[in-house]
């Protein structure tokens, strides 16, 4: 049996040079015992327990590049087994060439873990150093000293991505294991272990007061915080101490945020509030009249998506409406005009109906949702879907405009206003082309919404949709068609039945 002893600090010419003279005399892997030079203090590197150099002068064994790279990440592990289970490695891909390509094997799932456990933890150390200011400026270079535990060696793995971030400043990271330190010109490296220095300042309770400011109890996710920083980098955070108690306080904030949120209403959009001052009152309209409608839901508190909108959207069209079309929610250019359908939809809308020869001023245009949701994005408002219950506090505008309006055919134009009109989960898909008796009076008619065929990317797939749009629509000019019909008939009967009578 031969001893070998290493310094085991993450090099891999230390550990190659010893590999490939054992494995030159063809030494099995079972024949050494590999050791680290912390665990021997007075075992100092041996060159009897190496081969003599006749048997070395032998030819190397190979390895593919993987192997290097994958050692090179292991020899940085911690675990004193890490050098017999490179050695094993080497030796059998001496048999299989392609031995790293087997995930199930027991040596390479091994050192592939080994590897990962390296590279987290010099995630984790770029993470987690935190470099405190010492000492004065000299030669208008600022001095830092920075604290790490590491579980592995990486400090000389790592110190690269300092020198790189931190180039502009002299900076020492101590370590239990080592430690690295950049003066601008070189970085030096040392396997001396240090001892904790003490970091605490006046800037902690600085930074413990913003981190406590900035910590958002509803979106606390404990597991994932803790994967993300574990509790072991705990104690050399300035925040740490405070942790505990900010989670344990979440989930009655939360419930205080709730509370608030429900007693406050939030302030309307900034140019509603001026349009609002600014416009002379008018007289109210008549109760139970359109203009009346609309002019209440001006002013609708129902749900938070008014205090981003510009104003009201409100349906248009006129009040003895046998068709009513239901949208999504009013688009860019609908917010700012105030009006449904007057964007790049609407237009589309105004294109197809025609040419199915519809005429628009006969219909009553709405949404199912009465205020633009979007997010904000640079100098743009980008679209963004109602949710169900933003969709339900508007459905009683919806409903009251059914009732005024009582229209014969409704037309739901996409999934939201599907919805919105049945209150069911149907895939669109199931539906669309079809007509749907919502009641005796009352025939529903489902498609796609105008915007979506904007939004096809594949030109093709596009003209495909706009072509079965079309036939949508025309069927919709045959239910009209068919609506009349039906009410000339129904005229008639009743003078029938009226000169019965006399």
């Amino acid at each position: 049996m031969r001893r070998v002893v290493l310094s085991g600090r993450g090099e891999l010419a230390e550990w190659r040079d010893a590999a490939r003279a054992f494995a030159a005399a063809g030494i099995l892997p079972e024949e050494i015992e590999w050791r680290e030079k912390r665990a021997e203090p007075g075992f100092a590197f041996q060159h009897d327990a190496m081969p003599p150099p006749s048997a070395a002068a032998r030819k190397p064994m190979t390895v593919p590049p993987a192997f290097l790279e994958l050692a090179e990440t292991v020899l940085c592990h911690s675990d004193p087994a890490r050098f017999s289970l490179l050695y094993r490695l080497l030796w059998r891909l001496q048999l299989d060439r392609q031995l790293l390509e087997v995930a199930s094997d027991e040596d390479v799932a091994r050192a592939r873990l080994m590897a990962k456990n390296v590279r987290r933890d010099a995630h984790k150390m770029t993470a987690f150093v935190r470099f405190k200011e010492v000492g004065a400026v000299s030669a208008g270079r600022r001095k830092f000293l920075a604290w790490f535990e590491p579980d592995h060696h990486i400090v000389g793995r790592t110190a690269p991505f300092f020198q790189r971030r931190f180039t502009d400043m002299d900076w020492l990271i101590a370590t239990p294991k080592g430690s690295a330190a950049w003066d601008g010109e070189r970085l030096t490296m040392s396997d001396e272990p240090c001892e904790k220095p003490n970091l605490t300042d006046a800037t902690d309770d600085l930074w413990r007061t913003y981190y406590a400011s900035i910590f958002n109890p509803a979106r606390l996710k404990l597991k994932t915080m803790q994967a993300e920083m574990p509790k072991k980098y705990w104690k050399n955070l300035p925040e740490a101490d405070l942790i505990p108690g900010l989670i344990a306080s979440a989930e009655s904030k939360v419930r205080a945020m709730a509370a608030r949120e429900a007693t406050q209403s939030l302030p309307f959009h900034d140019r509603l509030q001026e349009a609002a001052r600014s416009i002379p009152a008018e007289p109210e309209a008549p109760a139970g009249t359109l203009e009346a409608l609309g002019a209440e839901a001006a002013a609708c508190t129902r749900c938070p998506l008014h205090a981003k909108a510009t104003q009201t959207v409100f349906g248009e069209g006129p009040r003895d409406a046998e068709v009513m079309f239901v949208g999504e929610q009013p688009g860019d250019q609908e917010d700012i005009s105030g009006r449904p359908f007057v964007g790049p939809a609407g237009r589309l809308l105004d294109q197809v109906i025609s040419e199915a020869g519809i005429d628009r001023s006969t219909l009553y245009v709405t949404n199912a949702v009465k205020h633009f949701k979007y997010e904000p994005r640079g100098k743009r408002r980008i679209h963004q879907k109602p949710n169900m219950g933003e969709v339900k506090h508007c459905r009683w505008w919806l409903n009251l405009e059914m009732a005024l309006i009582k229209p014969k055919l409704v037309v739901a134009m996409g999934a939201t206003a599907l919805s919105a009109l049945t209150d069911t989960k149907h895939r669109l898909q199931d539906v669309r082309g079809k007509a749907i008796a919502i009641d005796e009076r009352r025939t529903l008619f489902v498609t796609v919404h105008p915007s979506y065929l904007l939004r096809i990317p594949d030109e093709r797939l596009k003209a495909e949709e706009l072509a079965r749009f079309r036939e949508d629509m025309l069927t919709v000019q045959r239910l009209m068609l068919a609506v009349a019909q039906t009410d000339s008939e129904a005229s008639g009967d009743a003078q029938w039945q009226g000169r019965c009578h006399r």
